[in-house]
Parts: structure tokens; sequence; C-alpha cells
């Protein structure tokens, strides 16, 4: 049997910095051949990176180097994409004395935007890191007594003293729950009271059900007593392993729970009518009040080609593009389109509407399901709406025709090419009240 002779890629994330500190220098870097890099982003904004790369080689020596990085662009993918790329490859060439590499990721960082461009930005040779390293895992570490203040939020990163860009406009809530959410294993920090663990215990089951997980024994970050090793094999077989989401694919990974808890409930929302553009930009306010994350596909009576990705997470939103319907493509051109998707598609398709739904996944933690679902579907076509037809709906003002984001990033992680997806530091269309009530 052919085994993989890639060099192992474990990446640690999180808000929990104490925590992930821990997890990275003193419990994976404990082992030999192990390599760990860490980029500090505190003066990203300046175009000033420091790196620091440490690497325990055969033996008790552990070899300690920093750096200070000039990019001509202070963003973070300029940083994935003219150092630590370029680092991965060089370190992984070095089989002999390096069997792990350890990605202790900046708070700043999402792991899906690093895992994205390990397998699809190209580099000198045309190449690109994933043909010489392997996703292993990422760990994202959760602290019990403050992450969901954090995930539900509007903070943005520069108001809390997060290394960001001018133009990163990313919240701390979208970080906050884009790390978990894509984690494989999660570490939790102790401390929070009897309630507030049991409601931040009942999100972590909705938005990372699959993942394993092990609590560090005190508040302070310290890991005495957590096995890291057993931790990542504990990692389910189907766990993503750094592979991102297709826009088209379930929204709900892992079988989460869909009964209530501690007040957090899963809500999924699915309706064969488009949504006129006017009543849900004004229904927008539903997803960030009370709501820990909305994701999914949409159908814009004004857009009837293109499904829309919409995606919140606390007080931040955004809105693009998914890609087109497979009701719009012409049957010639089904060719290229996975298979998976034109089986679900066809599972359901309509006579008149093809493959055109609407699918949103809402988990709320004080927010009313009934009333989400409510003013949801009151911004659907009305039955009279729906005989005017399609010319008719191509007239209505659209206030999203012009949410888009633009930056100097590889495509987008969803291969959507999903606005704000494109540029890891900008993340996110900010949208608050007054701008949707003018908009409107």
């Amino acid at each position: 049997m052919v085994t993989d002779q890639r060099i192992p890629v474990v990446l640690v994330a999180g808000l929990a910095e104490p925590a992930a500190a821990t997890v990275a220098d003193a419990l994976l870097l404990d082992r030999a051949g192990t390599a760990v890099i860490r980029h500090d982003l505190r003066r990203l904004a300046d175009g000033v990176i420091h790196r620091r790369v440490r690497h325990h080689r055969p033996g008790p020596d552990i070899h300690d180097r920093t750096a200070l990085l000039e990019l001509a662009h202070g963003c973070v993918s300029c940083t994935l994409r003219e150092d630590l790329l370029p680092l991965l490859v060089r370190l992984a060439a070095r089989s002999d004395t390096v069997h792990r590499i350890v990605l202790h990721l900046d708070p700043a960082l999402e792991p899906e935007a690093v895992c994205w461009a390990i397998h699809h930005v190209l580099l000198a040779d045309g190449r690109t890191a994933a043909d010489r390293v392997r996703i292993e895992a990422v760990i994202t570490t959760v602290d019990l007594a403050s992450w969901l203040t954090d995930a539900t939020g509007d903070t943005t990163l520069a108001e809390r003293g997060l290394g960001a860009a001018a133009t990163d406009e990313r919240t701390l809530a979208q970080v906050a729950v884009g790390q978990v959410e894509f984690a494989d294993a999660l570490v939790l920090v102790p401390g929070a009271d009897a309630w507030a663990g049991a409601r931040t215990r009942a999100v972590l089951d909705r938005l990372a059900p699959a993942t394993a997980r092990v609590e560090l024994s005190t508040p302070d970050g310290a890991g005495a007593g957590v096995d890291v090793a057993g931790l990542l094999g504990r990692v389910p077989d189907n766990a993503r392993r750094g592979r991102t989401d297709d826009p088209h694919g379930p929204l709900l990974r892992g079988q989460p729970p869909l009964e209530p808890d501690c007040g957090v409930a899963l809500t999924v929302f699915r309706e064969r009518r488009p949504f006129h553009p006017q009543r849900l930009h004004r229904a927008l306010d539903v997803l960030l009040d009370g709501v820990v994350r909305t994701r999914g596909r949409v159908w814009l009576a004004s857009q009837p080609d293109v499904a829309l990705w919409l995606e919140s997470a606390g007080g931040g939103l955004r809105v693009g593009h998914a890609g087109p319907w497979l009701a719009a493509i012409p049957d010639a051109d089904w060719a290229g389109v996975d298979p998976e998707r034109r089986a679900m598609a066809a599972l359901s398709w309509h006579p008149d509407h093809g493959d055109r739904t609407q699918e949103l996944a809402v988990l709320s933690h004080l927010a009313d399901p009934e009333e989400i679902t409510s003013a949801l579907r009151a911004a659907l076509l009305t039955d009279a709406e729906l005989g005017r037809g399609q010319r008719e709906w191509l007239r209505y003002p659209d206030p999203f025709a012009d949410w888009r984001d633009s930056g100097c990033a590889p495509p987008s992680p969803t291969g959507a090419g999903t606005p704000g997806r494109d540029d890891p530091t900008n993340r996110t269309n900010r949208k608050n009240r007054e701008d949707r009530e003018d908009q409107a």
C-alpha cells in the first residue's frame, strides 16, 4: 500500500491565545522533529510581520529563529503568498529532521483562508504547498468564559486591537465563529460559570458537532494532563482536515442536534419561491440580533440566474455570489458540475424553477426561531408578485446589486467567487440598520 509521504501540518487557531500557545509550544513542540511557525500580525497595518520558527531537532535541542518581514502590501494574503507558503515548502524538503509542522496562527487569522491557500495558491514552480504537505488537523482553542460574547457582538478586529489592515472590516464574531466552524478538534479553556458554560457548549454542539474535544485543567491556559496526541487520534475520519465547503453542498455538517438547549436553537429555513430584494434587505436585522451564525443559499427575484451566499456571525454580515443555479446552466455544461450536486438537485427539481430554492441555517442563542422564520417568509414574493413573472421581477430595485469587496488576494476559498471571501483580510459586508434603510 502506498503511504502519503507529504509532511503533516497541524494548524492551531483561536482567540484564546494563551491556550493556543500552550497547545502549539508546550504540547506539540514537545515531540522531536516538530517545527512551529508563528507570524505575529500586530504590525500588519504597517506592512511589518514578526516571524518566529522553532524546530525541535532530534535530541533535546530546540532551534529558535526570529525575523522581521516587510511586505509590499500589509495584508494577510501577501503574508501567506510571499512568506508562509514558501516556508512550508522549504521545511517540508527537510524531511530528515522535520516530521511535522505546526502553524500557530495569529488570533486574527482564520484557518480556512490558510488551508485554502495551501491547496490552491500556485508558487513559483507552478505547484502548490499541498503537493508537499497535508493538513492533519485544525485545532481551535475556545475560552468558555468569553467566546460566546465575542461570537455574538459587532466589535471589529481593529477595535479589539488585533492586527488588521486598513481595509480589514472583519468583526471579532466572524473570526471567532469561523475558527470554531472550521476546526477538527477543540481545546476548551474552563472558567465560565455553569450557565455560561452550558450555553457555550450548546452552541459548539451545533456549530461544530463532529469535533473531538478536550478541556484544559486551569483557566490560565496551562495544559497539564492534556493529551494532544490522543486528541488528534480522536479526530473523526470524515473531518474536513482543511477542506473547504462547497457553497452548494449540505449546510449542516456532522449531524448537529436539532432540539433547543439552554435557549440555543438551530433553525433551517427552506422555501421554493424567490425573495423580494428590498424586503429581504429590510429583514436582515432578524439575522443579526440574538443570532450566532447564519449561512446558506438565497434565491433573489432580481438575480434569477445566480445563487447568493448569505453568511452572518454576530453583528457581521456578508452576501455574495455562490455561482449559477443549475437551471441557468446550459445542458452541455453540466458535465463539469459536481455529481453529488447534480444528484441532490434532481431529487427536488421543480418543473418551472429547477434547483432554485431558499435554504438558510440559522443558529440562535437569544432570538425566537419563529420570529426568524416569520420575518424571512414575509420577505418572499407574494402570490400576486409570483404571477407577474420574471420580466417584472428584474425591474425590482436591488440593494444587493453592488455589495462587492475588493482585495489583493487569490480567488474565493469556497470556489464561488463570494465577495469578502476573496481576501482573508476583508471578509465582511458590515451593514447596520441605517445603511439598509438608506438603500431601501
